[in-house]
């Protein structure tokens, strides 16, 4: 049978966990570049509220990437360190860098909205692959909590703003 997925050729059995880890591995790459995109909004951005949620939200996006690391250790990969590793990344979140500079709270609110629409979609098609073990399915579902709210988070913060 064969898969539409973008992760095809994955298997959840133990010993082949190479696709588990290329996924985890995937979302650890995509949130450390939202961490990134938090930190450098949070230089940005003028309004010390704002600010405070940025650097909140890069905090929880940490704890959520060292639950990734843990779990692809745990499957006998390698875990991604760094945001640019895997080259074939849209990179919304460093884009966002670009994005912000000389531009007010609204336009950075509006590119992280943005950033966390692409990062929500990433951890949407990882959710659905129902090749994943069981190990990292776990592992998706509790980075998943953070991503969501997140999201949820910078999409009401910016419709908020619209308008104004």
């Amino acid at each position: 049978m064969e898969s539409n997925s973008p992760y095809a050729g994955t298997t959840a059995n133990s010993d082949n966990s190479d696709g588990d880890v290329t996924v985890l591995n995937t979302l650890v790459a995509t949130l450390l570049d939202s961490i990134e995109g938090y930190q450098k909004s949070a230089e940005d951005v003028d309004n010390e509220e704002y600010r405070r949620l940025f650097l909140e939200r890069a905090r929880e996006r940490q704890q959520a990437v060292t639950k990734l690391q843990a779990a692809v250790g745990q499957l006998g990969g390698k875990p991604e360190d760094e945001s640019s590793v895997m080259g074939s990344i849209h990179r919304v979140f460093v884009d966002l860098k670009a994005a912000v500079t000389g531009r007010d709270d609204k336009a950075i609110i509006n590119e992280i909205e943005r950033g966390e629409d692409y990062l929500k979609g990433k951890f949407e098609t990882a959710i659905k692959n129902a090749d994943l073990s069981v190990t990292a399915r776990t592992a998706v579902g509790e980075a998943w909590i953070s991503v969501k709210e997140g999201h949820d988070q910078m999409s009401a913060l910016k419709h908020g703003l619209e308008g104004r």
